[in-house]
């Protein structure tokens, strides 16, 4: 048995913390369905200005707000810095999802639309929910997380299918190789379409002509209902609250516990 003092939060504790993730939940959602079309741009928050993958991300997002796309950002700074500033100097919506941490996060001053969130989770949802691409830079932990949920979401169709472009083929060529040769070819992880859903790509114009022809293709967002059809959809093809797509229920031999629907 373990030993030692613990210390458990009671179940009014607990309650009370639903609704102060409910609560997130709520601003975000209630932000972020008005900005229109989005695109969502990770990359590391230690690049500096004078770096070229900063000055490529204050371009690109320049050209996606004249194309009329907000421009969602981590809000800190670095690549999120430079998607904003972009976002700003082209005359669009420039958001900022920023996030509390232990060691404080600098919010960069080039939000017009900012929220804060405790929970990165909650966060993560924001990211997609409202999005119709994603763009990719260098970065750490944090780009990868992006990177790779939303490679998951789109796999598996919780979501639809929305591009995903990674920018910077000195960084982003190895992963891909690795995914290939290893994730793929070796141990057979993955199926060879899934090397088809994300675009890597040094070319900022190509970037975002591949979001544009995108969206003109189907005007709806990764996370929401496009027409009134798809609201009727069948059970397993309805769209969650959350933004995504409810699915097929596991089938598990013998009796489970349900939860409600």
């Amino acid at each position: 048995m373990p030993t030692g003092e613990f210390s458990y939060r009671t179940a009014a504790e607990e309650t009370w913390r639903i609704f102060r993730i409910m609560a997130e939940f709520v601003e975000a959602i209630d932000v972020l369905s008005r900005i229109g079309p989005a695109v969502s741009i990770f990359g590391s928050a230690r690049t500096h200005p004078d770096n070229p993958y900063y000055q490529q991300t204050v371009e690109l997002s320049k050209k996606l707000a004249q194309a009329n796309f907000a421009v969602i950002s981590g809000g800190g700074p670095g690549i999120m810095e430079a998607a904003n500033k972009g976002a700003a100097e082209g005359g669009g919506k420039s958001v900022g999802l920023n996030i509390w941490l232990p060691t404080e996060q600098e919010a960069n001053p080039y939000q017009d639309i900012s929220i804060d969130f405790h929970h990165f989770f909650v966060r993560k949802v924001m990211f997609v929910k409202y999005a119709v691409a994603m763009v990719c830079f260098p970065g750490g932990f944090g780009t990868m997380d992006e990177f790779f949920e939303s490679m998951t979401l789109i796999q598996t169709e919780k979501i639809r299918p929305m591009p995903v472009v990674l920018i910077g083929r000195p960084f982003w060529d190895p992963l891909v190789q690795w995914l290939r040769e290893d994730m793929l070819e070796r141990h057979g992880n993955i199926s060879r379409p899934d090397l088809d859903l994300f675009t890597v790509t040094d070319d900022v114009d190509e970037a975002v002509q591949t979001i544009v022809q995108a969206f003109d293709r189907n005007h709806s967002l990764a996370g929401e209902p496009g027409t009134d059809q798809e609201m009727c959809w069948t059970p397993e093809r309805r769209v969650s609250a959350e933004g995504t797509l409810y699915g097929v229920r596991p089938h598990t031999p013998g009796p489970r516990r349900q939860m409600a629907e």
